[in-house]
């Protein structure tokens, strides 16, 4: 099991089976989607509860990924698997380089305006092909653009992202 004070980031979900022989169908959260195969160790909730489960073998299949979990060997054992998240502790993760930041580091974070004005919390982002997109949620929702010149600061210590945005907008 898994200890309730590690950070854990979702980096995909089981959405499916494959084939006869216990194999899943894997929606990546990575960039690009088949980085998920580069972790042999993955934390699986099933049932609410994270277990760490490692992985065998994988590849691209399609638009997706497929997988096969040890102790996995059949279609119905792999059918107990759908829905369930895929996860990581957020130290097993590799260091970004300046400027950029992992979606699980910016949710929760509050969004002020270059004037001081508090927009309220990114619920969560959205890719949109050009650029990410903050969601942030407060006396109602926004749309924010992750890049220049919409945000001029993240700050993760302090817990804040600063933006140039009209908050009547």
């Amino acid at each position: 099991m898994v200890d309730e004070t590690t950070r854990l980031v979702t980096i995909g979900c089981i959405t499916g089976v494959f084939g006869v022989r216990g194999w899943v169908k894997v929606r990546s959260y990575t960039e690009p989607r088949e980085n998920i195969l580069g972790y042999s160790r993955w934390l699986v909730r099933r049932d609410g509860h994270w277990r760490p489960m490692e992985l065998v073998e994988g590849r691209l299949q399609g638009k997706g990924v497929v997988a096969s979990l040890e102790g996995v060997h059949d279609r119905e054992q792999a059918l107990g698997l759908m829905g369930a998240d895929i996860a990581l502790p957020r130290e097993d993760l590799p260091p970004l380089p300046e400027g950029e930041y992992y979606w699980a580091d910016l949710e929760g974070l509050e969004v002020v305006t270059t004037q001081g004005v508090s927009l309220g919390h990114v619920d969560h982002l959205l890719a949109t092909g050009a650029n990410d997109v903050l969601v942030v949620i407060g006396e109602r929702e926004r749309m924010i653009p992750m890049a220049a010149p919409y945000v001029t600061h993240v700050d993760l210590e302090r817990g804040r992202i600063e933006v140039d945005w009209d908050p009547e907008f």
